[in-house]
């Protein structure tokens, strides 16, 4: 009777001994550092937007995640010690999946970093578990803060594809091989990719345009208001008006005609339209050094309008801390390949460094 007691207490210890040793990080657990528009939920966190992660330093050899994906369209890199070691591409349904295994045992840092825009649906991260023996640890911010506001450039649409053929699948996309995210990275620095495939200032491609874009939480609802106090910026950059170069001469397109009726924009009205906008940002962030910039598809090649619009905008707007910089033109179709986007980046890198004290 006394074995039998003992051998079940035992087991009992064990068992407890193991869960205790099975580490769990929920959503809202602050050893977990968001960065993004992340929307928190009671069980999940909602990822929507381009570049939006989820970030754990922690002493062990392993991680798992259970995700789960709105359409199965979506894309992640797993970065593990700041090197990306794996993609994956949530389901449908609520899954585990391994992010990294085999690790030596010390100490690590893992990302999950979403590489594809909202348009392609949600994701929703219930958990965190670890091999035992973990130790997860704090994951501070990091002090430097940016924002960038754009289209499928500024998204990395298309960065992977290396046929030359721009397709646009979701799998070619990589925001963490975009321009914004590479400047981020060389002055580790946060930011915000607030951008979306299609969208321009006056016209998109899709029913929806940045200035009734830039302030939501989730962009699918109008009435799911972003915070601009839960994140402020010290830099932001804009990169508009690509899609609307194009749209403004397409009469018979169908967002031509909801925004327009049947006469394009005037020279006036469009350089009324960007300055209104860079206003608005410079309202919603008064202390921000703001980067206007376009590029570098054809928006800017040589005899192109369109970076006069935006240097006479800024121009009106007579604030010391609003800058323009322009891409060149790639000079060759479809969208920035990951080459292309470290030119970009290097311009801008450059420029920050000359113009911008933080």
């Amino acid at each position: 009777m006394h074995r039998k007691f003992f051998f079940i207490l035992s087991l009992t210890f064990v068992g407890l001994l193991c869960r205790a040793q099975l580490i769990i990080l929920k959503p809202h657990d602050p050893r977990i550092h968001y960065m993004g528009r992340v929307i928190m939920q009671d069980e999940a966190a909602q990822l929507l937007w381009p570049s939006t992660s989820l970030k754990i330093n922690f002493k062990g050899t392993g991680v798992k995640a259970i995700l789960k994906d709105e359409h199965g369209s979506n894309y992640f890199n797993v970065i593990v010690d700041d090197n990306v070691v794996a993609v994956i591409h949530p389901d449908s349904v609520q899954k585990e999946y391994t992010l990294v295994s085999g690790l030596n045992d010390g100490n690590h840092s893992l990302e999950l970093f979403k590489r594809t825009e909202w348009s392609r649906g949600k994701t929703w991260f219930y958990q965190f578990s670890f091999d035992k023996n973990s130790q997860p640890l704090i994951s501070p911010a990091k002090k430097r803060k940016m924002e960038f506001f754009g289209n499928s450039i500024t998204c990395g649409v298309a960065v992977e594809d290396l046929s030359g053929k721009d397709n646009l699948d979701a799998q070619y996309s990589n925001s963490y091989s975009s321009y914004a995210a590479i400047t981020a990275r060389h002055f580790d620095a946060e930011f915000n990719n607030t951008s979306q495939g299609g969208v321009g200032l006056m016209v998109s491609w899709i029913p929806i345009i940045m200035p009734e874009m830039y302030n939501l939480f989730d962009p699918t609802d109008f009435q799911n208001i972003w915070d601009f106090s839960k994140y402020t910026p010290d830099v932001v950059v804009i990169n508009m008006l690509q899609n609307d170069s194009w749209l403004v001469k397409l009469p018979d397109n169908d967002q031509f005609k909801a925004r327009f009726g049947k006469n394009a924009p005037t020279e006036d009205q469009i350089i009324k339209a960007y300055r209104n906008f860079v206003k608005d940002i410079r309202n919603t962030y008064p202390k921000a050094q703001i980067i206007c910039t376009l590029g570098c598809m054809d928006a800017t090649k040589q005899g192109s309008p369109w970076p006069g619009y935006i240097e006479k905008a800024i121009a009106q707007l007579n604030d010391k801390n609003i800058y323009t910089f322009f891409f060149p033109y790639k000079n060759a179709p479809g969208h920035p390949n990951i080459k292309e986007q470290q030119a970009m980046a290097d311009g801008l890198i450059g420029f920050i460094d000359q113009h911008i004290k933080w």
